[in-house]
């Protein structure tokens, strides 16, 4: 029992971005039947899969903060783990687009409850990094991107329940808030010393921004201009760029971090099924089918390998 309590102590909040990659790998499989003019259950099952995960880990999570409320402040003050809070928020937001396709009043409510959410985690996020006195340039990696990213999401479920100016002030915040924490990462990659092996998959976040950015945009604008090409293209060009860097990426132990993999993945396949309903170009279908190939094949793995590390107890453990 005493075991079990522990673990529950050191659940972390990262958690969350499972729920992040298989509702991106979700929706991602929606477009996919759009592509090949198809029905089937799939999308469905997986949904339901993310949904009850949601449920466990949600969960588990609230048992952590009655049980240690202190290991709860902890992460809120720590300089990686606060970024992945905004995880639960974005989870409800992503569900919401997935919903879209089944049940427009469920994916309202859902986008209504995680919008006012991610607002007031997104609030205190960044008070915290305006605030605190012991974060360094050290502890700076892309996880920072997360809160930024679940602001650029919302215009997706966003224009189909609400005024479009009430996603262009969401939309206008992340879109900016990216840049100059990109600016941030390079100066921190370059610069200063290599960020720690654990934190290598967090890479991959840097895809999401401007994948998402590109979603969003179309959406809001219903055109794709310069704007939303510079940002897909730019997306494309980061994942090669990663692509050059494989190495680092398969020499890493597995963590949870390994999930930052996913959710940018997919946010970048959906993006590629938007620049095909607008351009109707074939090369467009052919890095869409790649990539969901690549999201399906990174998302099997994933599970299997949280799976089984969480039996041979090697998750839910203390960290620095």
């Amino acid at each position: 029992m005493e075991a079990k309590t522990s673990r529950i102590k050191y659940f972390p909040v990262s958690f969350f971005s499972v729920v992040m990659g298989l509702v991106g790998f979700t929706i991602a499989l929606q477009k996919a039947e759009k592509v090949l003019k198809i029905s089937s259950y799939l999308p469905k099952i997986i949904l339901y899969v993310s949904i009850m995960a949601f449920v466990l880990i949600a969960f588990l999570y609230a048992l952590k903060i009655l049980k240690f409320p202190e290991e709860f402040k902890k992460e809120l003050s720590h300089p990686v783990r606060i970024n992945f809070i905004p995880t639960f928020s974005i989870s409800l937001l992503l569900f919401s687009i997935a919903y879209l396709e089944y049940s427009k009043v469920t994916s309202k409510v859902l986008w209504i409850v995680g919008t006012i959410l991610h607002l007031i985690i997104t609030l205190f996020v960044l008070s915290q990094w305006i605030d605190q006195t012991h974060f360094t340039i050290q502890h700076y990696n892309p996880s920072w991107f997360i809160p930024v990213v679940g602001n650029i999401l919302v215009p997706v479920a966003g224009v189909e329940h609400a005024d479009k100016y009430f996603s262009w002030f969401f939309f206008s915040v992340g879109i900016v808030f990216w840049i100059a924490l990109f600016t941030i990462l390079f100066y921190r990659i370059i610069f200063h010393h290599p960020i720690p092996q654990k934190l290598i998959p967090t890479f991959f976040i840097m895809i999401a921004p401007p994948s998402v950015g590109l979603i969003s945009y179309v959406k809001l604008t219903n055109s794709l201009d310069a704007f939303a090409k510079v940002i897909y293209f730019f997306a494309m060009f980061l994942i090669l760029l990663l692509i050059a860097q494989i190495k680092k990426f398969l020499s890493s132990k597995f963590y949870l971090s390994w999930w930052a993999y996913s959710f940018p993945l997919a946010a970048f396949s959906i993006a590629t099924f938007v620049m095909l309903s607008k351009t109707h170009l074939s090369v467009f279908k052919y890095i869409f089918g790649v990539s969901l190939v690549v999201l399906s094949f990174v998302v099997i793995i994933l599970a299997g390998a949280t799976i089984a590390n969480i039996l041979k107890k090697n998750i839910c453990i203390e960290e620095e």
